[in-house]
């Protein structure tokens, strides 16, 4: 009887180490290729690039990446005119990674720029037998489909994105693909994916600070006056207590830029952390500055004993430059910029204040006067404002901190009277001007 239960009980064991064992890799198994479990669906792979669809289709390749679900391609101008497409996915809608930051934004952002960077062949597709515009007027809806490198088969990547659960549905019934991308949801819903997870999104800080983009905060500054921001950019110059940070827009294609006082409140670490160079994770407090009548942010802090807290400033790398972008000098005195706001808002702006506190160069100015600050209990004592004139007429004032030469002696403006500069800077406003701010000899180059 012993030995019958004993082989009982044996049995039994087996075939609960058999079950465990099966349902393990049935649901919790994951393919690299994907992000699916390995009994999941790859919808990506289930629609095909069908050449007689009636659809207008183009090879492609990638001009900006923008977000999840918005990428710029450059595309032959025989089949879209103006040789760029600034394609919108058809049927997605991703967290937000460019203006207000949204858990899983950097997410789908990195998933969209890896498939695409890594991809053998990129093809847009229109839905109908027209290149349609979004809200925008700007943007063509398109399906997105890339042969990875070694493959032999497109993917569909607006259902990838929603597959992986980093996008939720915007119209994606209504296509031609419709009821794959609503499966392909349903997927993601019932396996928990990112946005579905209910987990908290490990590349997002949740600290009390609003998590913007620096053009978000350059389009929007008066909407954050007093309140407490965090966002990322390169360090590109340190004056005066604080330094001068910029982001690349790539909506837009211009550099925004914000100075960034620390005053005393930072030493040590947090000051090495804002070097010149280094890619950083800026949180302060936005406020107008009412002495130079610009906007800047301030208050930061940093708590060495917890590194990680997301109210700290943090460094993200290092090794960067910045832009100095060659301005064109009519469109800096006078240009404008319209940009969308939000989903089809528009509004526009003086090129030169989306661009404020940016880094920019400017060449062949001649050099038509010069005001000296004669001032001797201001710390501008013999800083100098150069009026120039760039080749095609236009006025560009440039403004000087006190230089000194290479024996520690202030330059005075004989130095560049009537002379032909190339100069590098910091946009700057002043009494209703914009200007080009040089903090160093080094940055004045005569001809």
């Amino acid at each position: 009887m012993k030995k019958r239960l004993l082989i009982l009980t044996a049995a039994l064991l087996a075939l609960v180490l058999i079950l465990v064992s099966c349902q393990r890799g049935s649901g919790d198994g994951t393919d690299s290729g994907s992000g699916q479990s390995g009994d999941a669906v790859d919808y990506a792979a289930s629609v095909t690039l069908d050449p007689g669809s009636g659809t207008l289709r183009a090879e492609v390749t990638v001009k900006t990446y923008v977000d999840g679900d918005t990428t710029h391609f450059n595309i032959p101008e025989n089949v879209y005119e103006t040789g760029l497409l600034k394609a919108r996915y058809i049927a997605v809608n991703t967290p937000e990674s460019t203006g207000k930051v949204e858990e899983w934004g950097k997410k789908a952002s990195n998933f969209t720029k890896e498939k695409l960077s890594g991809a053998e062949s990129i093809v847009v597709e229109s839905d109908t037998a027209n290149w349609d515009i979004d809200s925008t007027g700007t943007r063509c809806l398109v399906w997105v489909w890339y042969k990875p490198a070694g493959g032999d088969a497109y993917r569909n990547l607006n259902i990838e994105l929603l597959q992986n659960g980093l996008a939720i549905a915007s119209s994606s019934a209504n296509n031609r693909y419709g009821s794959v991308c609503m499966q392909a949801i349903d997927q993601a819903k019932a396996q928990k994916l990112n946005i579905y997870s209910g987990q908290k999104d490990p590349d997002f800080y949740y600290g009390d600070a609003r998590e913007i983009t620096l053009a978000e905060l350059r389009i929007n500054t008066e909407a954050y006056n007093a309140q407490k921001v965090a966002f990322e950019g390169v360090v590109v110059l340190n004056n005066n207590n604080g330094v001068y940070v910029e982001e690349f827009d790539p909506e837009n294609g211009l550099y925004n830029g914000i100075y960034v006082y620390y005053g005393f409140g930072l030493s040590g670490e947090g000051l090495q952390i804002l070097s010149v160079g280094n890619r950083v994770r800026i949180v302060g407090t936005v406020q107008y500055y009412e002495a130079g009548g610009t906007w800047q942010v301030s208050g930061l802090t940093y708590r060495q004993m917890k590194p990680n807290d997301p109210g700290n400033i943090q460094k993200l790398g290092e090794g960067f430059n910045g832009a100095f972008v060659e301005i064109d000098p009519a469109q800096f005195a006078s240009g404008k910029v319209t940009v969308t706001v939000g989903e089809d808002e528009k509004k526009e702006f003086d090129y030169a204040a989306l661009i404020l506190n940016s880094s920019v160069s400017a060449k062949s100015l001649k050099v038509k006067s010069i005001y000296t600050t004669n001032n001797e209990t201001s710390s501008s004592n013999g800083a100098m404002t150069l009026t120039c004139e760039a080749p095609d007429g236009t006025k560009i004032p440039v403004r000087t901190v006190v230089l000194y030469d290479a024996d520690n002696r202030i330059i005075t403006a004989d130095r560049y009277e009537g002379k032909t500069i190339d100069v590098r800077g910091i946009v700057d406003y002043y009494s209703g001007d914009y200007q080009i701010k040089v903090f160093s000899d080094s940055d004045i180059t005569i001809h």
